[in-house]
């Protein structure tokens, strides 16, 4: 990874390493923090809150063609990871990670113990719902329901919804293009996240249930919280304040 002055003047990964003159200021791999973040549209919400937290990653985060995954930051001890959006909690669940940023569809849908979700930023709005084909919702009644198929990313969620009121749910797994699985005979519900509705609209299908509200959360790793709870903690605290000014 290239290092060197940034934007303005910002000094990033070698480069704001050799700033300390003191031996007592040298960052080590013990020392660092590692922040995941996940990839795609949320990051256009993310980024002024990365900003407000004074954390400014190197220009290459920004760059569309870059095939980088880790970024230094102006923070000589704070590294960013960009990875799936499923991915971010699994980094965080396992110590790979000690912060990151994860929709709350995500942690749901897998249940780390081992992640602690103290803050909702209030980004990257949407909602969980079933979907069917237009022509078969108005006859249709989802509370007479006693089994359905769905294809979905969130099989564990899906369950468990249904589960609570009696529904056994055959899930077929799909991690995209969840659309296509009523038209070309697979199933004929599908249970995704749904921000307009226009991809719905598009494919011919229609909302018949909600499932959750989803936003994204900062989640932290729970042992890195108790072996680092002055910084792990101040940073919770400095998102804190942002989503406050924010709010105000």
């Amino acid at each position: 990874m290239e290092s060197g002055a940034g934007r303005g003047g910002i000094l990033y990964g070698a480069a704001a390493r050799e700033i300390p003159k003191s031996t007592d200021n040298v960052v080590t791999v013990k020392d660092e923090l590692v922040i995941a973040l996940p990839k795609g549209r949320i990051l256009e919400e993310l980024r002024p809150l990365l900003r407000s937290a004074g954390i400014e990653p190197e220009p290459a985060f920004d760059d569309s063609s870059s095939r980088a995954l880790s970024f230094a930051t102006n923070l000589p001890h704070v590294t960013i990871i960009r990875v799936r959006s499923f991915d971010v909690a699994t980094f965080v669940a396992f110590g790979a990670a000690h912060l990151g940023i994860a929709g709350n569809d995500v942690l749901t849908e897998f249940d780390y113990p081992e992640i602690y979700a103290p803050l909702d930023l209030g980004i990257g709005k949407c909602r969980m719902v079933v979907a069917e084909p237009v022509e078969l919702a108005p006859a249709d009644d989802p509370g007479r329901w006693s089994h359905v198929r769905v294809a979905t990313k969130y099989p564990e969620t899906t369950r468990r919804h249904f589960a609570a009121r009696g529904v056994h749910a055959e899930c077929i797994k799909l991690n995209g293009a969840m659309e296509l699985a009523p038209r070309l005979g697979l199933c004929r519900r599908i249970v995704d996240l749904v921000s307009t509705g226009n991809t719905l609209k598009a494919n011919g299908l229609v909302e018949v249930e909600h499932i959750a509200q989803v936003t994204s959360r900062l989640v932290v790793n729970r042992t890195a919280l108790k072996t680092r709870p002055d910084e792990i903690g101040g940073w919770v605290e400095r998102f804190r304040e942002v989503i406050l000014a924010d709010a105000a």
